[in-house]
């Protein structure tokens, strides 16, 4: 009885917490919208705005409330499925489904992901829409971004180009193995092979991976013990490696050098090398606790740093790659950097260097 009380009260916190969270989010969004009255202290930003929400934000805010209530309802879905005799397996135990927890802890990450994405806008969107001063208003004028943008050589801009592209694809790399951390998680998968970089003293455990039994075959990606923490490895490694990667082409190429920030000519902003320097280090670390809460038989303490830990470097590439958005094709669209492709491939056009410290970090104060 003890033992069904703490996973009792641990399964009644987290309903509660989540209905907190969305009464927390749908008032701070109604207050926003309807009673807060932004006080501008930047003659830049338009006097029409009169609220807090920036304008083009509210459809994206709806979008995460229903993401929010939907979220409620996968759990529920996912619950479910440990109800029936069919679930206890062979230890007699109630087991849900891998796959309907992996949709759940999904669901959950693509709403962060998007709050994260979001909030990271709202921050931004002074920088992102509007010109520096009153006075430079034209039908020409360009925001302090695309002004950025357009001050860079192409050189500069190729170069943010690949970093920017190099770090999406670890955030990608990041869901992923997110994703496949569910199945390990819904298949007791950390609880064998644990030795580290070996599993069974073999490299891939062939005569493991595939269960005959299990039909259609597909099911042992998903199902057996020795597939699915195999996967996991892999992707993790992917991930960590790709993170130390990028990190070090963005910090080390002779135009993302910190010396040259201050001039406006170098491909990395400061925002962008404080996401690179954090996004590595992250993932480094994510991967030795990994390895550890393998190597120690996955107790609850470590396993639930390492699941915190994934959330860390999703959060540290998604600043990144928001930071880098003037390296983004429909930013450099908008200012017309001569033909977009080429540029990205090494020919066309640019915009003159800037002589100047980088526009991206004067932001009108908001309050």
């Amino acid at each position: 009885l003890d033992e069904f009380k703490y996973i009792f009260y641990w399964e009644w916190g987290h309903r509660m917490m989540g209905r907190v969270v969305g009464l927390v989010y749908g008032a701070g969004w109604a207050y926003f919208t309807w009673m807060h009255r932004p006080k501008i202290s930047a003659d830049s930003i338009p006097k029409a705005i009169t609220s807090a929400i920036p304008p083009g934000y509210q459809s994206r805010l709806a979008v995460l409330f229903a993401m929010g209530g939907t979220q409620g309802l996968v759990g529920w879905w996912m619950v479910k499925s440990g109800l029936g005799e069919d679930r206890f397996g062979d230890r007699n135990e109630i087991r849900v489904s891998p796959y309907r927890l992996a949709s759940h802890l999904g669901m959950a990450v693509g709403t962060y992901s998007l709050l994260v994405w979001t909030g990271l806008g709202a921050l931004s969107f002074p920088v992102d829409r509007y010109a520096m001063a009153a006075k430079e208003k034209s039908a020409e004028t360009l925001s302090m971004l695309q002004q950025y943008t357009k001050n860079l050589s192409p050189n500069a801009l190729r170069h943010a180009q690949k970093v920017r592209g190099g770090v999406l694809t670890t955030v990608g790399l990041t869901g992923l193995t997110i994703l496949s951390g569910a199945f390990v998680a819904g298949n007791d998968a950390g609880n064998a092979y644990n030795t580290y970089p070996l599993m069974n003293d073999q490299w891939i455990p062939l005569e493991d991976m595939v269960d005959p039994e299990k039909l259609p075959k597909w099911r042992n990606v998903f199902e057996t013990t020795a597939t699915v923490q195999w996967n996991h490895r892999v992707l993790g490694t992917a991930t960590a490696l790709s993170a130390v990667g990028v990190a070090g082409f963005g910090l080390l190429h002779p135009m993302g050098r910190a010396s040259l920030v201050a001039m406006g000519r170098s491909s990395t902003t400061p925002q962008v090398r404080r996401g690179l320097v954090s996004l590595g280090t992250a993932a480094t670390a994510q991967m030795s606790l990994g390895i550890a809460t393998l190597l120690n038989y996955v107790p609850i303490n470590l396993a639930a740093t390492h699941q915190l830990g994934s959330l860390v470097v999703l959060s540290c590439g998604l600043y990144t790659a928001h930071s880098l958005r003037y390296a983004s094709r429909s930013v450099m669209s908008k200012v017309a950097i001569g033909n977009v492709s080429k540029v990205m491939s090494g020919g066309g056009g640019g915009g003159s260097i800037a002589k100047g410290p980088a526009v991206v970090s004067k932001v009108p104060t908001m309050k």
